[in-house]
């Protein structure tokens, strides 16, 4: 064969140093911790990312809503029940505007319409309708102006002071009474002060119209020179308020009160006289009414009642989690490093515990603790034998590393149990048992719906409710106004899908057997 190397010229070739044969490289990359990769690995989930940035969403609603909402858990009205969600953005559409698209006959369409004619604030919105092929007239039903007007009893001071109220603003709250010699219809009908117009027709309301198709109102009236204690003094008036001629040549006045025992009756308009009461009386910061979510079927405002339920729901869930983590992680902790007869014995007692049903505990609790707080009862239940589950888990784990090399050459060393419990073993058992953690928390947000929805703990108190109660309430009303439903079971499921989404991608990155599963 033929040489082909015997040319090569002697410069080519070089003695080789030592460092020469080195053939392992400097690592470029900076080390990371153990949090470091965890979090690496997680942020590939992208799942586990929308689960997570869901749940800050949610948190930070809980958290901020209550603060900046006007109302109060324990607010109500009953005039504002069931309102529907309206949003000021919205208002010149069709969607997110507190109106319901309505199709009625005349008699229930010219209750509403006659609202906007006398006050200005329209029932049906803007005043537009139209006429079907069958008579009947579709249009859209403002919630927040279909009460429309009632009666109110004011002392004399109160009078005073609505009639100051709407010289101050230029709006009007108090409008003329009505004569109900001129509306001959059924009794009850008379204590509904929205029927100002002229009817006919003893067990009916037949409307009487004028000349250009409009109702005629029949406000009370007064000869001018009489004199009252009830004299309305407002500059905000109606027209022909400040005096007309009648039919007999003397000049009169509308009343716009009538004298009670206690002071005067007047006719209001009740979206003003809300707005009154709250921005002059109260100063609560509320002015007019607006619910973002609409109201309940006992007029607490949505909004403010989902937004302090999650707060409480998250809250409960979290501090029971974090005692039933400590108190279990100690327990399983003992059982799972020593084993043996303390093993046995600890195991059995737990299997014990864990054998009673939540239901009974949370009965005899409340039967044994009486008036006690139910928030209390609900932690007590769920601490007696929530902790079993994570002391299993701790257990578990200290079985699985309690033998490890680095376990024996501590102990060899001369460390103490407590520091080989603590220092060695359970750091290593720590991502399990925050996975386990961070799934216990929805868990007990469902739980404890589930106990509220059904009424066996009632935490509709005072300033407290849940998301639960709220459900509850809402499924009284599906078929009529199944917003209220709506919105906190819209919470409860974004809430227990992005847990879920969350935990798995805990439990990814923190548990080393399963790096690299995906891959």
């Amino acid at each position: 064969m033929e040489n082909t190397y015997a040319n090569i010229p002697k410069e080519k070739f070089e003695f080789a140093s030592g460092r020469d044969m080195v053939h392992d490289k400097r690592l470029e990359t900076k080390p990371r911790s153990y949090m470091q990769d965890a979090f690496a690995r997680f942020c590939k989930n992208k799942g586990s990312v929308v689960g997570a940035i869901i749940i800050i969403v949610l948190v930070l609603f809980a958290i901020i809503v209550p603060f900046f909402t006007p109302y109060q858990v324990s607010y109500y009205d009953t005039y504002y029940t069931s309102t529907l969600p309206k949003n000021n953005l919205f208002a010149s559409t069709s969607f997110w505007d507190g109106c319901e698209a309505r199709e009625d006959g005349l008699a229930t369409f010219t209750y509403y319409y006659a609202m906007g004619q006398e006050t200005g604030h329209n029932a049906v919105k803007n005043q537009e309708y139209e006429i079907n092929d069958e008579g009947m007239y579709v249009y859209r039903l403002d919630s927040y102006h279909k009460t429309g007007m009632i009666y109110i009893n004011f002392t004399l001071e109160q009078y005073q002071n609505v009639q100051s109220y709407q010289d101050e603003t230029g709006r009007q709250v108090i409008y003329p009474t009505v004569n109900y010699s001129d509306r001959p219809q059924a009794t009850q009908d008379q204590q509904n002060a929205n029927y100002y117009y002229k009817t006919e027709g003893k067990f009916s309301t037949k409307i009487v119209y004028d000349e250009d198709g409009n109702v005629i109102p029949v406000y009370s009236k007064r000869l001018a020179s009489a004199e009252a204690t009830d004299r309305y003094t407002s500059s905000m008036r109606i027209e022909g308020a400040d005096g007309f001629v009648g039919d007999d040549g003397e000049t009169y006045y509308y009343n716009y009160a009538v004298i009670t025992s206690s002071g005067v009756q007047c006719r209001v308009n009740y979206y003003e006289y809300f707005t009154y009461y709250h921005s002059y009386v109260l100063k609560d910061g509320i002015g007019e009414p607006l619910f973002m979510l609409g109201t309940t079927g006992t007029g607490q405002d949505i909004l403010t009642c989902l937004a302090s339920g999650a707060r409480f729901s998250f809250l409960f869930a979290i501090g029971v989690a974090v005692v039933n983590l400590f108190f279990g992680a100690i327990y399983g902790s003992i059982e799972g490093y020593y084993g043996g007869k303390i093993d046995l014995t600890m195991e059995r007692i737990a299997d014990i515990l864990a054998a009673i049903p939540t239901m009974i505990v949370i009965t005899l609790l409340k039967l044994h603790m009486g008036s006690a707080s139910q928030v209390l009862v609900l932690f007590l239940a769920y601490f007696m034998t929530g902790w079993i589950g994570m002391a299993h888990t701790t257990r578990m784990q200290f079985y699985r590393y309690k033998n490890q090399e680095y376990v024996l050459a501590a102990r060899t060393l001369g460390a103490k149990n407590r520091r080989i419990i603590w220092k060695h073993i359970f750091p290593n058992a720590l991502g399990t048992l925050v996975t386990s953690c961070a799934l216990v928390i929805p868990s007990m947000i469902f739980s404890e719906a589930n106990l509220s929805y059904l009424g066996i703990i009632n935490l509709s108190t005072g300033n407290i409710t849940s998301v639960g109660t709220l459900i509850s309430a809402g499924q009284k009303s599906l078929s009529t106004a199944p917003f209220i439903a709506l919105f906190p079971s819209l919470f409860l499921v974004l809430l227990m899908l992005s847990f879920n989404l969350f935990g798995n991608g805990l439990r990814d990155a923190f548990n080393p057997s399963l790096r690299g599963a995906e891959d």
